[in-house]
């Protein structure tokens, strides 16, 4: 192990560490975002934010397909496993369904929206970047499915959830 620290830890320790980490990423996206909006709004930052995760969400794919060894097509089951392990996983509330060949993804509660309106900011603008991050991280999972927003801010069509996404099996 790279870090001896890490193995002097318990489970819990290590799920708590985990948690934190996950918090700590979040909170750096989110200051890099803020530091754009604040100096050229948001427009501009929405563009650096679609930059960002049009590549990070691949590779945070690519990773986490590794670790579980999913197959090349491991479906709508597959897609689920590699959801539960995303960093918001841990710091967010969600759901997932499947039926058939759809999975529904609903974040239930979101630290994003929560924080900005915290700190009375607006809401973060999220649905176009959640279609490249949603879309891109399942077709990297299994590049049979797609994915279309269902409610995401700023066009909310379910005020039960802070967003929710529809995937799509193809054959």
């Amino acid at each position: 192990m790279a870090n001896e620290a890490l193995s002097a830890l318990s489970k819990e320790q290590l799920i708590d560490l985990i948690t934190l980490y996950s918090r700590n990423w979040l909170a750096m996206d989110g200051v890099w975002f803020q530091s754009i909006e604040r100096k050229y709004g948001m427009e501009e930052a929405m563009l650096h934010d679609a930059a960002a995760w049009e590549r990070y969400t691949v590779t945070e794919a690519r990773r986490i397909r590794a670790f579980l060894g999913l197959p090349e097509h491991p479906g709508l089951e597959g897609l689920a496993a590699a959801l539960r392990l995303r960093f918001y996983a841990n710091i967010n509330r969600d759901c997932i369904e499947i039926q058939g060949n759809t999975l529904i993804y609903t974040s239930i509660d979101c630290k994003v929206q929560r924080d900005r309106e915290t700190k009375g900011m607006p809401y973060h603008p999220c649905k176009a970047v959640g279609l490249i991050e949603y879309a891109g991280f399942a077709k990297t999972i299994d590049d049979r499915i797609r994915c279309e927003c269902i409610s995401c801010y700023p066009e909310i069509t379910d005020s039960g959830c802070c967003c929710k996404w529809k995937f799509t099996l193809h054959s």
